[in-house]
């Protein structure tokens, strides 16, 4: 063989085989059970997920910041009485005192986040401030009031006349014992792409209900509620935040991405983390997690966890699949 052929040859050879070797790469990272669809999009837990989506991409389609969307998105169930595990309306702990936990995160890795705030209706909103107005990651308790209030947020009483029902009614017997998906609703967690490929996410809650008076969950805590790499994808919880904060499920999901592993594949290996190691019987926790290119996953310990997705012109509710099948 000539030397100008073997030269031609061994290069046409070469580029086969890097293809060959970027094909299975691909194949690994989007896996069988990758869902993919088309930019920008809104996914969200929960059938509160619907209408905080719907406000959501009216932001992105309008030409805003995915950041700007996911804000304006999971206020929606923050300002609605009946949504009564978010904001204003949301059930009390046992001392009938409503306290909300939010934090958000941008595409830079900026965040913010406020835990056991009280008597403001959109504690989403005061994250956002933290995160753009303050040194700080979090603000808590009375510091986190004050700080709204300085901000020009109104004092108002959370505590709506169905909560207070339900709490007395509670108060009868006292039992604390957390419920499984109780009335379809939770947390909500929110990831937005928009139309320039970047990445945000929110989270929002009034936590579990009767709970300890001081108690903060998941949803405030970046990495465990919620958590975003722009480079990579974002995650976010809902369910028992105990669970989530012992594994740091968000972070963990976006850091199983970053390694190849798909968006379904990096929920599912979260909650297999959680009832590897903790008892799980009776508690429920949910994912969902975004990558760059659009593909989703969704995966929870129990069935019953569903989401709202909002891409290509559709926004729709999901179930999502669970580790126990019955």
């Amino acid at each position: 063989m000539k030397r100008r052929d073997f030269l031609k040859n061994t290069a046409i050879v070469t580029a086969a085989t890097a293809l060959a070797s970027c094909d299975v790469q691909t194949e690994l990272r989007l896996g069988s059970d990758a869902k993919n669809t088309s930019l920008p999009l809104v996914i969200s837990t929960w059938n509160h997920g619907i209408a905080a989506n719907k406000a959501a991409m009216e932001v992105i389609e309008a030409g805003g910041k995915a950041i700007d969307a996911v804000e304006a998105g999971v206020r929606v169930p923050e300002s609605d009485p009946e949504m009564m595990s978010v904001g204003y309306g949301g059930l009390p702990d046992r001392d009938g005192q409503v306290t909300l936990d939010a934090c958000i995160m941008d595409e830079t890795g900026n965040c913010g986040a406020v835990s056991y705030l009280q008597h403001i209706k959109n504690p989403i909103s005061v994250a956002r401030k933290v995160m753009d107005e303050t040194p700080h990651v979090m603000l808590s308790g009375k510091g986190a009031f004050d700080f709204a209030i300085e901000k020009g947020f109104k004092k108002e009483n959370l505590l709506t006349d169905e909560a207070e029902r339900r709490w007395k009614e509670w108060l009868k017997e006292s039992k604390y014992q957390p419920i499984i998906n109780i009335e379809n609703h939770d947390t909500i967690g929110m990831l937005a792409i928009d139309t320039q490929g970047t990445i945000s996410g929110a989270c929002t809650t009034s936590g579990l209900a009767w709970k300890m008076n001081g108690r903060v969950g998941d949803s405030p805590i970046i990495g465990a509620g919620m958590f975003v790499d722009n480079e990579v994808g974002g995650a976010c919880a809902t369910g028992l935040g105990e669970l989530v904060m012992k594994t740091l499920g968000s972070f963990l999901i976006v850091e199983l991405m970053r390694q190849g592993r798909n968006p379904q594949e990096a929920c599912e290996e979260a909650v297999n983390r959680i009832v590897s190691k903790q008892e799980y019987k009776d508690m429920q926790v949910g994912y969902l997690a975004i990558d760059k290119e659009g593909n989703y996953g969704a995966y929870a310990i129990h069935p019953g966890f569903n989401y709202a997705l909002h891409a290509a012109g559709e926004n729709k509710m999901h179930n999502a699949a669970s580790f126990v099948t019955k």
